[in-house]
Order: C-alpha cells, then sequence, then structure tokens
C-alpha cells in the first residue's frame, strides 16, 4: 500500500499547516456553528408557540405546546437529519464533495427562511407548515454533518487532522450559545419598543401582537451564517482525496492542492486505472484476498 501510494496525497499528509486550513475550518465550521443553531433554538421558540397560540383566558400562568405537538415539532427535524445523512452521504461519494455542500447550503438557507414565514395564524396552520420546513431544514443539516467532517479531514496533514476536524465540532457549542443570545436580544428589542404589563397583572395585554415576529425572526437568523460562507463554500476546490481517489484523476488533484496549500508537485498520470474489487477487502471479490493477509502486509 505505502509503495502504491499517490505522491499527491503522501505530499497532502506531510504538508506544513498553512493559511487554507485555518479558512477551512472556518468554512466547515459554519456549517457546524448553523447546525447547532438552528437544533437547538427551537426549544427557545416553542416557549414563545405555546403563549402566543395556545392561550386561553382565565389561565393562570402562560400556556405551554401540548406534549404532542412539541414532540413533534422537536422530532420532525431530527427524522430529517437522519435521512438527510443518509442521502446526502451516499450522494457525497456518487458526485462532487463541492457539489453536495453547496445544495445542502442552499436547501439550509431555503428551509430557515421558510420556517420563519410558516403560514397561517393560527395553531393548525403555523404547526403544519412549521413542521414542513423544520423537517427539510433537518434535511440540509443531516447533509451537511458528514460532508463538513469529511471535507475537513480530506484537506488536512496527518499531523494536525484529529485536532482540526475537533475544532470544527466544536462550532457546535458556538452555535449552541448564539441561539440563546440572538434569542435575549431580539426578545430584549421587542420588549423596548412594544411594552406590556406582566402576565400576573394582564393577561391578555402581556403578549402583544408583535411578538408574533420574534420567534420568525429568531428562525429565520438562522440562514445568515450559511448563506455569509456560501460564497466561500463555491470558491473551495474539490478536495484532493476525492478527485484522486473516486474521480481517478491525480493530475486535477495535484493541480488543485498546489494552487491552495502553495506547494510544486510533478505531474502524474491523468487518469488513474480502477483497480477490481475493493482493496480494503471488507466487501472484495478477489479470492485470493484474506484478512490475515491483510494484517501480514502492514
Amino acid at each position: 500500500m505505502a509503495k502504491d501510494q499517490l505522491q499527491v496525497l503522501n505530499a497532502l499528509d506531510v504538508a506544513k499547516t498553512q493559511w487554507y486550513h485555518f479558512t477551512a475550518i472556518i468554512i466547515a465550521g459554519m456549517g457546524f456553528f448553523t447546525d447547532a443553531y438552528d437544533l437547538f433554538c427551537i426549544s427557545l421558540v416553542t416557549k414563545l408557540l405555546g403563549r402566543i397560540y395556545y392561550h386561553k383566558e382565565g389561565d393562570s400562568t402562560p400556556r405551554t405546546l401540548p406534549s404532542n405537538v412539541l414532540a413533534a415539532i422537536n422530532g420532525v427535524a431530527f427524522c430529517g437529519t437522519l435521512a438527510g445523512q443518509l442521502f446526502f452521504g451516499w450522494l457525497g461519494d456518487k458526485m462532487r464533495r463541492k457539489r453536495v455542500y453547496g445544495m445542502t447550503l442552499l436547501l439550509m438557507v431555503i428551509s430557515s427562511v421558510a420556517s420563519g414565514l410558516s403560514f397561517g395564524s393560527d395553531s393548525k396552520s403555523v404547526r403544519a407548515t412549521l413542521c414542513f420546513f423544520w423537517f427539510w431544514l433537518g434535511f440540509g443539516i443531516g447533509g451537511d454533518y458528514p460532508l463538513s467532517a469529511t471535507i475537513m479531514s480530506e484537506y488536512t496533514n496527518k499531523k494536525t487532522r484529529g485536532a482540526f476536524i475537533a475544532s470544527v465540532f466544536a462550532m457546535q457549542g458556538f452555535g449552541i450559545l448564539a441561539g440563546g443570545m440572538i434569542a435575549i436580544m431580539v426578545s430584549a428589542v421587542f420588549k423596548a419598543y412594544y411594552p406590556a404589563p406582566s402576565y400576573e397583572i394582564d393577561a391578555n395585554l402581556s403578549t402583544v401582537p408583535e411578538a408574533d415576529y420574534i420567534w420568525r425572526i429568531i428562525l429565520m437568523f438562522g440562514a445568515s451564517p450559511a448563506l455569509l460562507t456560501y460564497y466561500w463554500r463555491t470558491k473551495m476546490p474539490e478536495t484532493t482525496r476525492y478527485t484522486a481517489l473516486v474521480a481517478k484523476n491525480a493530475k486535477q488533484a495535484a493541480a488543485d492542492m498546489s494552487k491552495v496549500l502553495q506547494v510544486d508537485l510533478e505531474s502524474e498520470p491523468e487518469k488513474l486505472q480502477q483497480k477490481k474489487g475493493n482493496e480494503f477487502g471488507l466487501f472484495t471479490t478477489d479470492p485470493t484476498y484474506s484478512v490475515p493477509q491483510a494484517l501480514g502486509s502492514h
């Protein structure tokens, strides 16, 4: 295996850490930041939804969402996330990583905005449209998870791969923190512009009609970080390992790597020969292959 390794992949494994690696962390990390923001800000939004759409006169305390509605809103996003991981993970292997990466990002942007624009003014219509768009948002998030991690791992060298991937995953914590901060700031702005008495003093007037805009703004804000990084994601070249090992184009892989990492590589054959079977041996069709042979060769 070592002697057959392509020069471009050897060079990538030992390449020095450069500015482009940190750029890739920001680009991929913003995907995880957006994922975490979208998935966790809904817990703050549902508090307001219960108070706005399920209030009844005479209640001593503010209403909350019924347990079945709360479970549906939270669960539909995670169902979409599971489906998105399976679908876009498979699609990323069949198509270019870069192309599918852009698709997931656009889906997240559109679904975030659409979730904030959920149609209707009564509980049933808002609940139905929010669940619909929330599923597709989860579908896009599910695609962003494996692609961000895979792209980061395929860009880095052996020495810093673990640290860089951990840095990308750490952006989830900042996304959760941002969700709470944005919710507090938006609520504070509306409270300053639309003052209202407390619930104990006047339950009906304590929630102003403009409060319906708060949860919508919080949800739509999730499109901002994804939209800001879309341009840079489209400018990222295809990962070297995908181009060399999947697309079988070592020449293009070397050209892409030389462009972003400022290293010079000798030209290799433009197209690689397709090997028969699976060289890693899990589902190989080669009758001469055996697990002891594989273990003994390393």
